[in-house]
């Protein structure tokens, strides 16, 4: 039998035979392209050789890429584990043509791979055609029809609709009709009772979809409307996951070598077994080893669990898998960090990334492990009594705001709260749910959404030529343009055939300046990627935006944002030199402002080690190293020694930055000085935590540093010997006997407000009077703090019996009341302190406050309430 390793190698021995070059996988967490968070299919590091804004090296690739499908339209998170053959993260074999072979070539070849390589039975097999569509005017795929006649009998291509055979990565760019292959693993039995055509496409456990023939002819505009292509292409993708399992003769993926190893894992970790079934347990198992793939890849990829966006889908998919383990194989500790070294030596040849960072990413994992399990099982609980009061109200609608509340307060997704509700019959409002998720986000977050409309394009050329290594200006002519809308204002976004401008990549900010037109000058306010474009951001149009122009950049901030990235480059090597080999980079920001460096380290560095690190960069500053920047072969400039970014895609040609071979060789496509020389000098300013086994640095250099020397050293000293009429040296001594004196009269203070305090207390006792059988204390004080208020209520309520105490103060200009209120009234008369605060009290003086039932506080703005809060609780009363 076949292992997967061999059956992935067999795919791209096949294809280079084709002619393909076979090229390594994009990083599963995507960068500069704001339609996708994730790599959710192979064609996506391609796209911009679909649009044309790039020029393929290759007009024929092949590859195995890493995909991740868990949100939007191609979300597969519901059915894994439930079923045996949808995952979150796979493996997407395929094959690409840019321009060269089409249909005929595409569909003859999958053909032979699959039955005269693979030895898949003829009889097996179903093919799919598009059938066409009146809506989009788009006809039957005649000749995928026809170019199959002649592998396959006719009774076995059948017509597909839209949704099944025409393909489209989103709601915008390329797409085209595809031909799909399924493979019916039924036993011969169940064949002869029912027909295989009749279960293609029809969700069938065993009746799958195992290759997708997509032919890429037309771009899906904003208005829906469809434009054909530049060229015509071919993109085709093939589940490995599938194929394995029909190669090794499996009912299940999960029964493949793929999972088989964690399933193991997991058996001996949890004492548990698996069973071969669709019981909990089992289920649980099949989750695990999907989810484990999905979080250490992407992690690994740079992209680290968090609140927002892609770190958010991330944390939502370990949160499932906890939930998935702590419930159904009653494993109460960290399991999830345990398999990541079994995954990392599965995949150390293919993906070894992974392997890499083992360490790093275990410790990731394990820190959200921890976090989520000390809420989860108060979470577990607090959804079992939502559900019993949900089901004890006739309904089968989990309310919204409960929903909101398992989000909030207790870190449940909503697709966990969506997972436990069907367990038990029920679903979500999720409809109220977002509500809620809006009204908690910012206005701001809200107002700044974009609305982009379709390029205009003026001129078809192969992309933009960046010639900003050398040159800060250049003459250039406006390719195409867009207008984007938020806040009710227009701006724009234009493509030059020619620029100098640094688009943000790499983590330096995008250049500014000018577009300087015969009759008019355009500010460009940001450069950024996109789809392979470098895309200049403007607030106006020109009057002739077809005129030639001058894209002007703004060379201070320029050269104040290049010192920054050549004191990131001496920077990661001093860390590397001082703390370990250890360290790599995990995200950075270069501006003209400082420099921002994310890496991976464990614990937080000590004065001694900052010190070296500054002692390092500056040394090698004053050596005045040349920087050579060179480009070469990708393999020739690892074997040179140089650092690639994990999570970064880099082409076969590469650019190496050189400060001195034996200290810091990179690759890296920013801007960068000539000489170490010019960046004068360099100071960390700060050092902390981002994430598990992640510390961030922030620098200065250049001018930057020495502003923030004067700034924020040099003139607060100046400041404080002024104040203190001492040397520098003797300043600190001097502060430290200041704080201790400080200290003792704060206790003196203290002991001072306590005596004041009984004084006051024993003054009250004498003002109870009885209000419907209750004793009850309604007095403005005077007292130094809130926290003294507080401590004088307190006190009171261990000197009366069956009371109500409300006492009032202005304390600096504002008003504040405390309420206390005996247990035992609280539990006869079913009184609430808090209560009455929120509804009664915090209204009269414009505040806000709560508490408990027996002891709430208040604050406010309003003094001339004050007297009316007693009146208000006497007549409660």
């Amino acid at each position: 039998m076949l292992t997967a390793n061999e059956i992935r190698n067999q795919f791209l021995d096949f294809f280079r035979s084709k002619g393909h070059e076979i090229v390594p996988s994009a990083p599963i967490v995507v960068k500069n392209d704001p339609t996708l968070l994730f790599t959710n299919a192979g064609m996506n590091q391609f796209k911009d050789y679909f649009l044309g804004n790039r020029v393929p090296e290759h007009t024929r690739i092949a590859d195995t890429q890493k995909c991740l499908r868990v949100s939007g339209k191609h979300n597969d998170l519901e059915e894994v584990g439930v079923d045996t053959y949808h995952h979150t993260m796979f493996e997407m074999l395929g094959n690409w043509s840019f321009g060269d072979y089409f249909k005929e070539e595409a569909i003859a070849w999958s053909w032979e791979l699959l039955t005269a390589v693979y030895g898949i039975p003829k009889d097996k097999l179903y093919v799919t055609v598009f059938q066409g569509d009146a809506g989009e005017n788009l006809p039957k795929d005649e000749e995928a029809w026809s170019f199959w006649k002649q592998h396959v009998a006719e009774d076995r291509i059948l017509l597909g609709n839209k949704k099944d055979n025409f393909w489209e990565m989103g709601d915008t760019g390329p797409c085209g009709p595809c031909s799909e292959i399924h493979v019916d693993c039924r036993s011969e039995e169940e064949k002869k009772m029912v027909d295989g055509k009749s279960l293609v496409n029809a969700d069938h456990p065993q009746v799958i979809e195992i290759w997708n023939n997509v032919f890429m002819q037309y771009n899906r505009q904003k208005d829906g409307s469809l434009l054909p292509l530049p060229a015509k292409h071919v993109d085709t993708g093939m589940g490995l996951e599938r194929l394995v399992r029909v190669l090794q003769g499996k009912q299940s993926n999960y029964d493949t070598d793929l999972f088989t190893g964690t399933i193991s894992a997991i058996e001996s970790i949890t004492h548990k077994k698996y069973g071969f079934t669709d019981s909990r347990q089992d289920v649980a198992f099949r989750v695990l080893c999907d989810h484990i793939r999905a979080i250490g890849f992407t992690i690994a990829d740079g992209q680290l669990p968090s609140n927002t966006g892609a770190g958010y889908v991330i944390r939502r998919i370990l949160r499932r898998a906890v939930r998935y383990y702590y419930s159904y194989l009653d494993f109460k500790q960290p399991l999830l960090h345990k398999l990541m070294p079994v995954l990392a030596k599965q995949f150390e040849h293919v993906f070894p990334e992974l392997q890499h960072q083992a360490d790093l990413v275990g410790k990731v994992v394990k820190e959200e492990e921890e976090a989520f399990l000390r809420t989860l099982d108060k979470g577990l609980k607090k959804i079992d009594d939502i559900i019993t009061e949900t089901k004890s109200q006739g309904t089968q609608t989990i309310n919204g705001k409960s929903a909101f509340e398992l989000y909030d307060t207790f870190g449940f997704p909503i697709d966990l709260t969506r997972l436990i509700g069907s367990e038990n019959g029920l679903h979500v409002d999720e409809g109220a749910f977002e509500k809620e998720m809006l009204q908690q986000k910012t206005r701001s977050r809200a107002a700044t959404a974009l609305d982009t409309h379709d390029w205009v394009t003026l001129k078809e050329t192969g992309g933009t030529k960046f010639v900003g290594y050398d040159s800060m200006e250049a003459e250039a002519s406006v390719l195409k343009y867009r207008r984007v809308s938020a806040k009710g204002k227009d701006a724009y976004q234009l493509v030059l055939d020619t620029t100098p401008f640094y688009a943000e990549s790499g983590g330096q900010v995008g250049d500014t300046g000018t577009f300087i037109f015969p009759n008019e000058r355009i500010e460009i306010l940001d450069t950024k990627k996109e789809d392979g474009l470098t895309i200049h951001f403007a607030s106006t149009l020109p009057e002739n935006i077809t005129a030639p122009l001058v894209a002007k950049v703004d060379g201070e901030k320029r050269q104040l944002t290049t010192v920054h990235h050549s004191a990131t480059h001496l920077m990661h090597a001093a860390l590397r030199e001082v703390l370990g080999k250890h360290v790599a980079q995990k995200g950075s920001l270069v501006n003209e402002e400082h420099l921002r460096f994310d890496f991976s380290h464990y614990a937080a560095m000590t004065h001694d080690e900052i010190k070296q690190v500054e002692q390092i960069v500056n040394r090698k500053i004053r050596e005045n190293l040349p920087v050579v920047i060179k480009e070469m072969a990708k393999d020739e400039a690892i074997a040179l020694g140089a650092m690639a970014l994990f999570g970064e895609k880099y082409g076969n040609r590469v650019r190496v930055v050189i400060m001195d071979p034996q200290y810091s060789i990179e690759l890296c496509g920013g801007t960068h000085v000539g000489y170490t020389g010019e960046l004068g000098f360099f100071i960390i300013t700060h050092e902390a935590a981002v994430a598990a086994g992640v510390r961030r640095i922030e620098a200065k250099t250049g001018q930057a540093a020495f502003d923030y020397i004067h700034t924020e050293l040099v003139k607060p000293v100046e400041e404080i010997k002024k104040l203190t009429k001492k040397k520098a040296t003797d300043t600190v001594a001097f502060i430290e006997r200041l704080q201790e004196e400080l200290a003792q009269g704060k206790k003196h203070m203290e002991h001072l407000e306590a005596r004041q305090l009984v004084g006051i207390r024993n003054e009250l006792l004498t003002k109870d009077e009885m209000v419907n059988d209750l004793a009850f204390v309604g007095q403005m004080v005077s007292v130094s703090s809130p926290d003294a208020l507080k401590k004088l209520c307190l006190d009171l309520k261990t000197h009366l019996n069956d009371h109500v105490i409300v006492l009032c103060a202005n304390i600096d200009g504002k008003p504040f009341v405390a309420v206390g209120i005996d247990e035992k009234v609280v539990a006869v008369r079913g009184l609430d302190a808090g209560k009455i605060i929120k509804e009664h009290v915090a209204p009269l003086i414009k505040g806000g406050g709560g508490g408990q039932k027996t002891l709430a506080t208040a604050g406010g703005q309003d003094l001339s309430g004050l007297l009316a809060v007693i009146e208000k609780v006497r007549e409660l009363l």
